[in-house]
């Protein structure tokens, strides 16, 4: 595994669109490789990851991504590119309500956490242009508003996991459903709780596990009653030692006005998007994709067809099953 550089950069009064403003807000990053730059001093070879809700740039490390993408001869070689995994405003260690605001921090939205992105990217890191913005799930989302509205800092874009219209229907539904069992939970007290509220959080990782699994895996890995009721109850007990309800809550929320649709026109970067025909979250048979994929100039979708390799929504997190598409938009062979 290549080595990384971690850090924190500080955007000082920074103002959210709710008009609201923090006075130090903290962004975590990764970094892997270093910056190069042409005779005009632009920055030719960093890429931007971008991670989804609730996860964090760390994610971006685990085998089945890093392993395929950051060595030596693979398509984000960290010898020659500069790989850059925030954590978004919410998550990881940037700053987030569980630091201590809990919910009198400000109610971010997609369009906010962009927007401390490109200050971390161009003040924090100094670069000036990114040769791939690539994003899983919420991070797919932030990629098509990165296209928008940044629309010549990009040679290319790559969303993975998402649509790029208003999150309503069933994946409107879900969401919240997640954030009424927190609010309703009496142990919850507005955010201002002492202990977790644990059922809330109980509800919030049942469906959270639906949305993101995909029939066909689980069946095969979870065979019998008794697999699956022990997976379920050990992932129960895994992932809720490092949740916490108003993060949650928040980060959830943070897409309540995402909609890029009415923007596409704008984006000048090519663009490859790719959905997992197993995706809860994001259905193929709803037709969205494609039809929305056309007001992009130079876009291609691809939808990979469901099999017992593929994670459902998850599947944007194992680059081998779509290393290739990435190969064909930065125009070399895949290894």
């Amino acid at each position: 595994m290549p080595a990384t550089t971690e850090g924190d950069f500080v955007v000082h009064e920074f103002k959210f669109r709710s008009g609201e403003t923090m006075s130090e807000l903290r962004l975590h990053y990764m970094t892997l490789g270093k910056p190069a730059r042409d005779a005009q001093g632009r920055v030719t070879n960093a890429v931007l990851i971008l991670h989804g809700t609730g996860g964090s740039g760390r994610q971006f490390l685990q085998p089945q991504f890093a392993g395929e993408l950051f060595g030596p001869g693979q398509l984000l070689d960290a010898a020659r590119y500069f790989i850059i995994l925030p954590d978004g405003v919410g998550h990881g260690k940037s700053s987030k309500p569980s630091d201590g605001l809990h919910a009198r921090f400000p109610q971010y939205d997609y369009d906010d956490m962009v927007a401390a992105h490109f200050r971390l990217v161009t003040e924090g890191l100094g670069v000036n242009h990114l040769r791939l913005v690539m994003g899983t799930s919420m991070g797919c989302m932030h990629s098509f508003v990165w296209g928008e509205t940044y629309p010549g800092f990009m040679d290319a874009l790559m969303p993975l996991a998402c649509l790029p219209v208003q999150i309503a229907g069933r994946n409107r539904m879900w969401r919240k459903m997640v954030m009424d069992a927190i609010r309703s939970d009496p142990a919850w007290k507005g955010g201002e709780y002492t202990e977790q509220p644990k059922e809330a959080l109980r509800t919030a990782l049942d469906l959270l596990l639906i949305a993101g699994s995909a029939p066909l895996p689980m069946q095969k890995q979870f065979p019998t009653r008794e697999a699956a009721d022990k997976y379920l109850e050990d992932s129960f007990k895994n992932r809720l030692a490092v949740l916490d309800a108003n993060d949650l809550l928040y980060q959830v929320n943070a897409s309540r006005n995402y909609d890029p649709s009415s923007q596409l026109e704008k984006i000048k970067a090519p663009v490859m998007f790719i959905n997992s025909a197993d995706d809860f979250i994001n259905p193929p048979e709803l037709g969205i994709a494609e039809r929305e994929i056309k007001k992009v100039k130079n876009a291609r979708f691809v939808l990979i067809p469901a099999t017992e390799q593929t994670h459902g929504h998850g599947t944007h997190t194992w680059a081998a099953i779509w290393k290739q598409y990435l190969a064909e938009l930065l125009g070399r062979p895949s290894r």
